[in-house]
């Protein structure tokens, strides 16, 4: 079979259906019903690790409304005959996934809440005509599926649905709740004293949760998924046989993620297997328990791109999907000191934390230890070895595709952060052709940011380019001119002036000076300035810059 991969998709029936390439991870479903020991388990894993698709695979493997024997032909779990005559498609299944509730006010969030049940509702178009349910059901069920129902109807929404369906089909429900605090994390970015945001929202999912999994006797179990465990006493109390899985956990940590073993017969599959270098150096190094994974949201988003144009480059494709102000929060709060820890983390290195993954929203920022907590189990930063035990780890960065999340986050703050003094007395200096003036207050401006000891002369580029682009300069970044590119060409029309800057990254602080001339006779040689008087600029000043770590040289070409 031709080899096709599913970009963005999170269906299981649809995949397998399409004939794309599935990496097998059905074991899970014997590991959770045939060795069952809890009532409810979470996990919780960072974005874009299959937590979705993992749910998809369970509602299709256990609804007694599918037939599902040929989507799961040659998977694992077709080995484990007597379990899947007992469990595939014998019980009710109610999956509802939360990952939309959000809202710029808890109103807005309620009603796409309301929203959610009622296209839940949808899928159970049949059940509110059984003859099995009572009246006052059939009416919740209407008033759900109209979205005309109250709050304390919502909060029993759930448990009211399992009723009715155990009611219809004579067995338990097996629920499925996918991305359960992504209401909660909403909230909590947008709460105030005022509108108490997060309490309304935490009252109302808490009560859906604790109705549906504490003492409900129409559940087989539930498998609850999410980023982040909340506190079992701020939302799951009371819920019993309640077990958590998270980043830090072994068991189950195979699950989430694509192993080297199972990338590497799916590079084999696709005639890929030169790329198995850049996709571990971008998309490999996260450990979950002992388990060393890659995100695989990178890897078949790389591994599509990589079958339409074989040249083309790995990318940040995690980034893009994911929130990242969490990074923000943390270099944006001085009380917390942690630019010298992220400094060592951008440099390679590991910085040792006390991690906890029983978190609330509303107290995430209160403490240095939970922002750490909330980078590890997000994905930001990964255990640096695998055999730690306890709540004191050793954090890395997993990636160079994290990395680059990082330098993105240093990037802001420093727009965020600097002062625009010097901003302005180093414009005033190239303007000048003030060499000793303008080398000091790039130097003064990058002791003020967080850098990284293994420099790339990209990182230097994306530097001097926030300090023009933060006062308001029209930069051009490696723009075709002449024989070759600039690095910076920056453009002061109103002014009919110029500047060109090349860029050196310099071995050693010795090499400064001799950088700067390389870079100075590089503008001069590849015609640089060419062309520019002819287009009406009056001034063109040509400069070589050379960076050794955080100081600054710069000459006048």
């Amino acid at each position: 079979m031709e080899f096709t991969v599913g970009v963005g998709k999170s269906d299981f029936e649809a995949i397998r259906t399409a004939g794309n390439y599935y990496v097998d991870k059905t074991e899970l479903i014997y590991e959770l019903a045939a060795k069952r020991e809890n009532g409810v388990t979470l996990f919780t894993r960072p974005r874009r690790f299959g937590k979705t698709l993992t749910m998809s695979m369970l509602a299709n493997f256990f609804d007694i409304r599918k037939d599902s024997r040929a989507i799961f032909g040659g998977l694992d779990i077709m080995r484990h005959e007597d379990f899947c005559r007992e469990w595939m498609n014998q019980r009710p299944v109610l999956s509802v996934s939360l990952k939309d509730v959000e809202g710029m006010s808890f109103e807005d969030a309620f009603d796409m809440l309301r929203t959610t049940l009622a296209d839940l509702c949808t899928g159970l178009t049949g059940i509110e005509s059984s003859q099995s349910l009572n009246p006052s059901d059939k009416n919740l069920f209407n008033r759900l599926m109209f979205k005309t129902a109250s709050k304390d109807d919502v909060k029993n929404s759930l448990k009211s649905l399992m009723r009715m369906l155990s009611a219809a089909f004579g067995r338990k429900v097996i629920l499925l709740i996918d991305e359960y605090d992504v209401p909660l994390a909403r909230a909590s970015e947008k709460n105030t004293p005022e509108n108490q945001f997060y309490a309304n929202m935490l009252d109302v999912i808490r009560g859906m949760l604790s109705s549906s999994l504490k003492d409900n006797e129409f559940l087989e179990f539930a498998v609850v998924t999410g980023c982040l465990r909340i506190a079992k006493e701020s939302i799951f109390t009371g819920t019993n046989n309640f077990a958590s899985y998270s980043v830090i956990d072994e068991r189950f940590s195979h699950y989430f993620g694509f192993t080297g073993e199972e990338v590497g017969k799916m590079l084999e599959a696709s005639g890929l297997e030169d790329a198995s270098g850049v996709i571990r150096e971008w998309y490999d190094g996260y450990v979950f328990g002992t388990s060393h994974v890659y995100c695989p949201w990178d890897v078949i988003s790389y591994l599509y791109d990589l079958r339409a144009d074989p040249a083309v480059l790995p990318k940040n494709y995690w980034g893009n999907t994911s929130h990242n102000g969490i990074l923000l929060s943390f270099v944006k709060r001085p009380e917390f000191r942690v630019k010298g820890k992220f400094e060592i983390l951008m440099n390679g290195g590991t910085v040792t934390q006390t991690i906890s993954d029983g978190l609330t929203y509303d107290t995430l920022v209160s403490s240095e230890d939970n922002l750490w907590s909330v980078l590890l189990m997000t994905g930001y930063v990964t255990k640096s070895d695998p055999s730690e035990r306890g709540s004191t780890v050793s954090l890395r960065i997993p990636n160079r595709e994290v990395a680059a999340i990082f330098q993105g986050a240093v990037a802001r703050l420093f727009q965020d952060t600097v002062d625009r003094r010097v901003q302005d007395s180093l414009m005033d200096a190239l303007w000048n052709g003030d060499e000793e003036a303008a080398g000091k207050a790039v130097s003064d401006l990058l002791w003020k940011t967080i850098s990284y000891n293994d420099y790339h002369e990209d990182y230097y580029h994306a530097f001097l380019a926030g300090v023009f682009t933060g006062i308001g300069y029209e930069v051009e970044l490696n723009k075709e001119k002449g024989l070759g590119r600039p690095d910076i060409l920056l453009k002061d029309d109103d002014n009919r002036r110029v500047l060109i800057i090349e860029a050196k990254k310099s071995s050693r602080e010795a090499d400064m000076e001799g950088d700067c001339r390389k870079a100075i006779a590089q503008i001069a040689g590849q015609g640089y300035a060419e062309g520019l008087y002819d287009y009406g600029y009056t001034q063109v000043r040509c400069y070589g810059v050379a960076f050794f770590r955080k100081r600054a040289l710069v000459r006048l070409g």
